[in-house]
């Protein structure tokens, strides 16, 4: 059994080492069960939850369920780190367990254990073949033990959709979950709502999606009619401004500064006396042209695929189709580019990725890296991290970095190291910042006539992605892959047998389906049988298999394989094929598994420090799992932007004064920690954006939740007349207050006409008539005409069609909340770009940021009321043929 004294946090061992031990014993008891009995553990535990057992009672027992299912399932025995790992998440904390400790099948036993209660369980990955993989992989246990299993994918229809989220356990990536919400608080329609309660959720890769995706919120837009002319005109005349003459670049910030005669060429190219004049402004049109020119690359920031512009993660390294830079920077980057520069967009709903996750009952994560961001957690989303320890202990080497005067000189230093693993025989795997450098490092490979996997955002290798990774543990393999940040495949030293397994049946399938003529569909089965019997026939012998090419087969497994297997009369058939091809690489994996270990293991190599300490982190952490040996080594250069923005003018000046040799790199211990500390600065910086972006979209996150809750008490109402009532009430609490406190800008006729125009009241009821009344008085008669009006309006809506007040109620109120609601987020854009310069005041800029908002918020509340109420009982209806239209 594992030994848990080698983890430092020993109160973690001492809190749940009997609960592990219990959970245990129970699962080794089950092992004598039938699948049978197994299965009906699910309606008893069920039972019990409705009896009163709390889950925290019922935990051994559901764990104990899982772990035998999982064992039976998918032949895996879960290791104690992994229960420890499972009982953090459903405590509703973060777990820090290493690559390849096995994280992901680690959700199974909290989703399972939550999903008892019939409220939902979400498990968020990062992207959609990470969750399509989940759902089928992990999902078989839930389905054995019978659970419904979900899954959420990037084109599914609204009714698929929502099928999926009542599930049980559903799978799903951070954006299609996050923009779900959104699309749902937009609905018109209560059946065209997906989502179900956010109750339990469980994040893989958390620190990817709660840190590095939260500088950014979820955006709804639609296109707004502003003429993209600006962005052509802009972006020629950033071509012809100079670098630290006319502007100057924030690299650190990422921001573009204007100097006096940069904005002097300006107005003179433009002919205008002010670029920043409110009528026709052009200041934010050309910083964003001058950002686009200096501060984004193509096959860095972005990729141009279908003549469109496509947005790189920075931190995994793969495209985000349908995601677009806001405020004209994605329409700066088109003109840049020529082409089709698309309009610009409206804010139609937003949230950020930390108010939208705070959403959940209980939130929690896994990770690999998340020690690094502990602070952050527990500030903003009050989730404690509890660092699980590894199976077995890590080996690895991480060798100090080698530092070089010129960036040629590292690339060839890489290239070199290259080499010489590759003749070693050790597989390899080189990590790169953006698209740009791993294609640079790949022709230098192919210079050196080195063969090489490349991974990058590019599609045609994206498709290859879980295969490349899945064998980078083989003989002599490099590969090169962009960020590793949540790749969710293991690196098997040796190679992985089951990929390479399917890849040989897919192509003697292929081949068979190919070359054999079809009969026609009642004899199919039979022509398919006479195809596997050939087919295994053909693998007796082993230098066939030895001879076979891998081609790029893997994708045809989900569609093709999957149907072949599950056909009737072929599935034992071609999985007795499977398994003898998977035995036959098993062997030879084995044996070359135990060559690499001799040699050393995985070798990782950095050809950059990222910003992140984390996505470093990750890197390394692909070498050395589950006790293999591993080594790590990151290759830098002075000319690296890490190194040029923080602090490289010291180091340079050092190998000046030492007179070292371009060639010739600094290998320093110190110099490293002088990295780490640049690295945490950054981190630092990019915090403080997550922490003020989080407290300001805190403001508007309480008027958002209460501006939903109205709308979905709204769709959810059969009978929304209450409601029209209650508003227009409302507003003559308020016409009132202001007749009473009336000053002599406020005439009485003013006020009168807002009785008359907006509730639709007799002309003659004036307030000379009304002097009489106290304000008590005042308010019960107006509200009686109020609902005297509004009957007398229903009656006559009712004679034209029956239930045409209701649908009327129902449509100007979602109607001009999302109106409303829409132009209030402009303003609170406005208002949030400019607050910042209160501070020269000596104001707090987030104190009247708050201030602020409140009253734009009352003001939006307040026309809301007063047009749905205008609207209902003075619009006028003309009655057409089909159709009756206002």
């Amino acid at each position: 059994m594992f030994n848990f004294l080698q983890n430092h946090n020993t109160y973690i061992i001492r809190k749940y080492q009997s609960k592990i031990d219990q959970i245990n014993q129970l699962a080794s008891k089950m092992q004598k069960w039938s699948d049978s009995e197994l299965q009906q553990q699910t309606e008893y535990l069920k039972k019990k939850v409705k009896e009163g057992c709390s889950l925290d009672q019922l935990l051994p027992i559901a764990f104990g369920t899982v772990k035998e299912a999982c064992r039976r399932v998918l032949n895996i025995n879960l290791f104690d780190v992994q229960i420890l790992c499972g009982i953090v998440l459903h405590e509703g904390q973060i777990a820090e367990m290493k690559t390849g400790e096995g994280k992901t099948i680690v959700a199974a036993l909290p989703a399972y254990l939550n999903a008892l209660t019939k409220e939902s369980v979400h498990i968020v990955t990062v992207n959609d073949y990470l969750a399509k993989r989940d759902a089928e992989w992990i999902g078989k246990i839930h389905k054995f033990l019978g659970l419904s299993v979900g899954l959420i994918q990037q084109n599914m229809n609204a009714y698929n959709r929502k099928n999926n989220y009542h599930c049980d356990i559903t799978y799903v990536t951070n954006s299609e979950l996050g923009f779900d919400y959104l699309r749902d608080n937009m609905a018109i329609d209560k059946k065209d709502i997906v989502q179900n309660i956010f109750n339990f959720c469980i994040i893989d890769e958390v620190d990817s999606i709660l840190i590095d995706e939260a500088r950014t919120p979820l955006i709804i837009s639609g296109p707004a009619q502003v003429s993209t002319e600006k962005y052509m005109i802009a972006n020629r005349l950033s071509t012809s401004l100079e670098k630290n003459l006319d502007y100057e670049v924030d690299e650190k910030n990422k921001n573009i500064v204007l100097t006096d005669q940069g904005i002097i060429n300006c107005e003179k190219f433009l002919e205008i006396d002010n670029i920043y004049q409110v009528s026709n402004p052009w200041a934010q049109y050309l910083l964003n042209a001058v950002k686009a020119k200096e501060l984004f690359q193509v096959n860095q920031n972005y990729i141009i695929k279908n003549n469109e512009i496509i947005i790189v993660d920075e931190f995994t390294g793969r495209i985000m189709p349908g995601r677009r830079w806001s405020d004209g920077l994605h329409q700066a980057i088109e003109a840049k580019e020529n082409v089709k520069i698309q309009n610009e967009n409206q804010t139609l709903a937003s949230i950020t990725y930390q108010n939208f996750f705070l959403l959940y009952k209980k939130l929690s994560g896994m990770t690999g890296t998340a020690h690094t961001e502990i602070k952050e957690f527990e500030k903003i989303y009050k989730i404690p991290v509890i660092i699980i320890p590894t199976n077995k202990k890590c080996i690895r080497n991480d060798f100090p970095d080698l530092v070089y005067k010129k960036e040629y000189d590292k690339w060839i230093a890489i290239a070199n190291e290259c080499y010489d693993m590759y003749h070693t025989g050790r597989p390899t795997l080189i990590g790169t910042t953006n698209v740009e450098k791993s294609e640079l490092l790949a022709k230098i490979l192919d210079e050196y006539k080195l063969p090489y996997n490349l991974l990058n955002a590019k599609p045609e290798n994206v498709e290859r992605e879980a295969e490349i990774i899945a064998q980078a543990g083989k003989k002599q393999t490099l590969t090169i892959a962009t960020n590793m940040a949540g790749r969710g495949t293991d690196i098997i030293l040796g190679g992985n047998a089951s990929y390479s397994a399917k890849s040989i049946l897919l192509e003697k399938i292929k081949y068979y389906l190919e070359h054999k003529i079809i009969p026609q569909e009642e004899e199919t089965n039979i022509e398919l049988n006479l195809i596997f019997k050939k087919l295994q026939n053909t693998l007796n012998n082993d230098k066939e298999i030895q001879n076979i090419k891998l081609e790029e087969l893997i994708r045809y497994f989900e569609k093709d394989f999957m149907i072949i297997k599950n056909h009737a009369l072929s599935a034992s058939v071609i999985n007795n094929t499977y398994q003898k091809i998977l035995n036959y690489y098993e062997k030879i994996f084995e044996q070359d598994k135990e060559y690499i270990v001799s040699l050393g293991g995985l070798h990782v190599i950095g050809t950059e420090r990222h910003e992140s300490r984390r996505i470093d982190d990750q890197l390394r952490g692909r070498a050395g799992r589950q006790g293999d040996p591993g080594s790590s080594r990151f290759f830098l250069s002075l000319e690296d932007n890490l190194l040029r923005i923080f602090g490289g003018d010291k180091i340079s000046s050092l190998m000046e004064s030492l007179n070292i040799n371009n060639n010739i790199p600094i290998e320093s211990k110190i110099l490293s920690k002088s990295l780490d500390n640049a690295q945490q600065k950054v981190e630092t910086h990019y915090y403080d954006i997550r922490k003020q972006l989080f407290e300001y979209d805190e403001v508007l996150n309480h008027q958002r939740q209460a501006i939903y809750a109205e709308r979905n008490r709204i769709l959810h109402s059969n009978y929304v007349r209450d409601c029209i009532i209650e508003y227009g009430e409302t507003t003559i609490d308020e016409i009132l207050i202001l007749y009473y406190k009336k000053n002599n800008l406020i005439s009485t006729k003013t006020i009168e006409n807002k009785i008359h125009s907006f509730l639709n009241l007799p002309k003659d009821l004036t307030m000379d008539n009304l002097k009489s009344y106290n304000m008590v008085s005042m308010k019960l008669l107006l509200y009686e005409q109020l609902r005297i009006a509004y009957d007398l309006r229903e009656a006559y809506l009712e004679q034209l069609k029956p239930g045409l007040i209701r649908q009327l109620e129902k449509y100007y109120l979602l109607q001009q909340i999302d109106k409303a609601w829409q132009e209030h987020l402009e303003k609170m854009s406005g208002l949030r770009e400019s607050i910042g310069w209160r501070s020269y005041g000596q104001q707090d800029p987030l104190v009247e940021y708050k201030n602020e908002a409140f009253l734009l918020f009352i003001k939006m509340i307040t026309y809301i009321r007063e047009t749905v109420v205008y609207l209902v009982m003075r619009s006028k209806l003309i009655l057409g043929e089909n159709n009756i239209q206002s």
